[in-house]
């Protein structure tokens, strides 16, 4: 089976006075094709640094990083763009629906700004709609969608573009435990129909547990979970320091909206 990732020697951090503070320290990690896997943690870990960086949404000081069979080190700002809108799905804690905006049309907006046609963005976005059982709810609007519902929509925005790979950040940390079961479900399944890899950081066991890989990220450091699947790589020493804190999205979810393509 392709590739859809593979980081090599990744390592991530930033000066905080005289010391210096590793974020990430030399992450070593393969995804394939069609690839479900799990990366849990504590928070300040490095799970969310982690998964900006998969997404094009953040830089890194040393490694490689290839998704999709792109290397993001060194790309431009517009190359990036580019890259997220074809390569990667995004998903996370907040929904980032535009309310004003309905379900059909929040699902369809980054195949419609991607460049498809109207008539045909809106019918793979009633298609993942419908996926995610929502035919009854697409005329809604975020603000008559209960949390379980506009996450839902959500996930069926991540697919409409046809990404190599679903980024999941804590998808079900806003939700009661029903709802995260039902969303974890249709996320998992709907990866499987569409043929998606999917990677997903949460704090939620349930979450986790239904990846085939499973990972933890410890003070920077990823490692296999000894429940889960592994997947051998070559080995690189770890270099050592302190974690820092784990990343936040800007104010306001333009960082969120980047992500989905709502803007560049």
């Amino acid at each position: 089976m392709s590739k859809i990732i593979v980081v090599r020697g990744l390592i991530k951090n930033f000066p905080q006075g005289d010391q210096t503070l590793f974020i990430l320290r030399g992450v070593q990690l393969e995804v394939e094709a069609g690839d479900t896997v799990s990366i849990t943690g504590q928070s300040g870990s490095g799970k969310t640094a982690l998964l900006n960086i998969l997404g094009g949404l953040d830089d890194f000081n040393e490694g490689s990083v290839m998704v999709g069979g792109e290397e993001l080190k060194g790309l431009s700002e517009t190359a990036l763009s580019v890259f997220r809108r074809k390569k990667a799905g995004f998903i996370f804690q907040f929904h980032y629906l535009l309310k004003d905006f309905t379900a059909l049309e929040n699902v369809m907006m980054p195949a419609y700004i991607g460049g498809m046609k109207k008539k045909a963005a809106l019918e793979k976005a009633r298609a993942l709609l419908s996926d995610m059982r929502l035919d009854a709810r697409t005329g809604h609007y975020p603000s008559q969608l209960s949390g379980g519902e506009r996450q839902r929509v959500a996930v069926a925005r991540s697919m409409i573009n046809d990404p190599d790979v679903i980024l999941a950040d804590e998808p079900t940390g806003n939700l009661d435990p029903e709802n995260s079961a039902a969303v974890s479900e249709l996320l998992y399944a709907n990866a499987e129909k569409w043929g998606k890899s999917l990677l997903v950081v949460t704090h939620d066991t349930a979450v986790a547990e239904r990846a085939k890989f499973r990972y933890r990220l410890s003070e920077g450091v990823l490692k296999p979970e000894p429940e889960g699947q592994t997947r051998d790589v070559p080995a690189l020493s770890e270099t050592g320091g302190a974690a820092g804190p784990e990343g936040a999205f800007p104010e306001g979810g333009l960082r969120g909206m980047a992500a989905n393509g709502l803007v560049s």
